[in-house]
């Protein structure tokens, strides 16, 4: 299965305060500890009004001023606040709204929010986004029927009739960015594709979901073999962010590889993917995914090696 084309959050590329860090690299996180964003799932103690707030309402978020979160404390009292984390140390909450037009801000998608937002503050919008979808998705025990309940201080769920513990799924997906020697004198060249779903007009890079049993390394091998039809030598993981479009919970984990046969030519496999082409990296196509997204940071590492 191939994540859509322009995944990813704010923190591949992007430094700490929004900026870019550049191509090819990520910028070195020099904060002290416990500032930016940590995932929690108890604070110890209720919110407070100066705490942070995340309300969402199915697949978007409020905002305040300058896009940064609410406060609880401007917010109605009724809402059931959950704990998903601290950013530089203030505790940030989230809640379910059912009639999100009643409520004073800017709801925003996640996707918008990632590509202007620092690293920590997409990162804990996408973590408020992931636990509040799976525990609307989550209310009863799939096993017996029963209602769960809450486990103090785990992003998890119990149930008091057969014992079963669900916790917060996290699917792992990897980005592939392959490359071939180019022509005497000339820059290598990085394959893309164009994916059947999702933003199709955009080249970007193959890509699937691991499966059970699978290492990461064997999930680039068979979904590039099922994909394009190349094999590859030894997939160099690179870097790893969080995705908050596809579910309650993706990690994207990003290598660099080389075809075992220059020569070869990609065969699309008709279903996953439309189009496969090799470009020179010195001459790569306008259409690229975008600038926050970890396949758009793979891209622009392999185009400055040459």
């Amino acid at each position: 299965m191939t994540p859509p084309a322009g995944s990813a959050s704010g923190a591949a590329g992007r430094a700490a305060d929004g900026s870019s860090s550049g191509a090819g690299t990520r910028a070195v996180d020099a904060r002290p500890p416990g500032t930016g964003f940590l995932p929690a799932a108890d604070h110890g103690r209720p919110p407070r009004p100066d705490d942070l707030a995340l309300p969402v309402a199915g697949r978007k978020l409020l905002t305040g001023p300058d896009e940064h979160p609410q406060r609880v404390g401007a917010l109605p009292g009724d809402l059931a606040w959950t704990p998903v984390g601290t950013l530089d140390g203030i505790p940030a909450w989230a809640a379910e709204v059912a009639d999100p037009e009643s409520l004073p801000g800017r709801w925003r998608s996640w996707r918008g929010l990632a590509a202007e937002l620092p690293a920590p503050r997409a990162d804990l919008a996408g973590r408020a986004l992931a636990v509040v979808t799976w525990r609307r998705t989550h209310r009863w025990c799939g096993a017996c029927r029963a209602e769960l309940a809450d486990v103090p201080g785990e992003t998890a769920r119990h149930c008091p009739d057969c014992d079963l513990t669900v916790f917060l799924p996290l699917s792992v997906a990897v980005l592939t960015a392959i490359t071939r020697p180019g022509p005497a004198d000339g820059p290598d060249e990085l394959l893309l594709v164009r994916h059947a779903q999702g933003p199709t007009q955009l080249w970007a890079l193959v890509a699937g979901f691991v499966e059970a049993g699978e290492s990461l390394e064997a999930a680039v091998h068979r979904e590039v073999a099922e994909e394009v039809g190349l094999t590859l030598r030894r997939p160099v993981y690179v870097d790893s962010q969080p995705w908050a479009l596809s579910g309650p919970g993706t990690l994207l984990a990003g290598f660099t590889a080389e075809a075992t046969d220059p020569a070869a030519e990609p065969v699309v496999d008709g279903t996953e993917l439309t189009e496969a082409r090799w470009f020179p990296t010195g001459a790569l196509p306008a259409e690229l995914p975008p600038a926050y997204s970890l396949s758009r940071w793979l891209i622009d590492a392999v185009a400055a090696r040459r």
